[in-house]
């Protein structure tokens, strides 16, 4: 029996842990090939065992995004591991809350480089292919704090903000010929990397309906969603999955 996504190759950045992790795992067990991108070898050779354990195939290659040359070098990677790359998932990121004051050049540098540069230019070497395929779909990850104005979060909420405007771009750009480009807009989620602040995490969730934090898993549900052709009438769209923030 075929599985829905049988045949396709998928790119997940950050992929060796949190929602990314739950990303590529859910994708895999739908039949893609998935390849995992991210900094620690370990975790990333982990994250394909689970994959290989549930029956699926999955590929790592370690990557430190930091704009053009690194993206380009991973999507020319990954393509070379599977052929070509139909699903590209722009996860990776970095996520400084703090006063603007407090914020160095080389700091505003790293968190554009990997947030906004990198799936930039990840884009630009893998759409037009998918493009010249007549099929693809891209999807990209922001945040809720991208939707509106809140103290300590000027750095990550406006990096955040400038790839909201790109899925909207890349949508008009990329999507006559076949390519959907979409966005989720995680809320507060309980992951690895905010594990270490609980109090923060349960601040935000209590000012959403839901009152709690989501899930990684319930994350990469609606990635999933956006990856595939359930999906297949949606271009352009960011999709909120913040427990309800965004109504609020």
């Amino acid at each position: 029996m075929m599985s829905e996504l049988s045949g396709t190759s998928v790119l997940v950045t950050g992929g060796t842990s949190g929602i990314g992790r739950a990303t590529a795992l859910a994708l895999a067990g739908l039949g893609a090939t998935v390849v995992v991108s991210g900094r620690d070898v370990e975790r990333g050779k982990r994250v394909v065992q689970e994959i290989e354990a549930a029956g699926g195939a999955g590929h790592f290659v370690a990557a430190d995004l930091r704009g053009e040359a690194s993206a380009r070098a991973l999507a020319r990677q990954a393509s070379a591991l599977v052929g070509q790359i139909d699903v590209l998932v722009n996860n990776a990121g970095a996520f400084p809350f703090g006063p603007t004051a407090d914020v160095a050049e080389a700091d505003f540098d790293a968190v554009y480089g990997l947030n906004v540069k990198a799936p930039y230019f990840l884009v630009a070497e893998l759409a037009p292919a998918m493009a010249e395929r007549g099929r693809g779909a891209i999807v990209n990850v922001t945040t809720m704090v991208a939707e509106y104005g809140a103290d300590g979060m000027s750095l990550y909420g406006s990096s955040k903000a400038a790839l909201v405007l790109l899925t909207k771009a890349w949508a008009a750009e990329f999507g006559p010929r076949g390519v959907r480009v979409n966005a989720v807009s995680p809320g507060p989620t309980a992951t690895e990397g905010t594990a270490g602040m609980p109090e923060a995490l349960d601040a935000l969730a209590a000012q959403a309906p839901a009152h709690r934090p989501g899930t990684a898993q319930e994350v990469a549900e609606a990635i999933v969603y956006l990856a595939t052709d359930r999906s297949s009438f949606v271009h352009g769209a960011v999709l909120p999955v913040d427990g309800g923030r965004i109504a609020v």
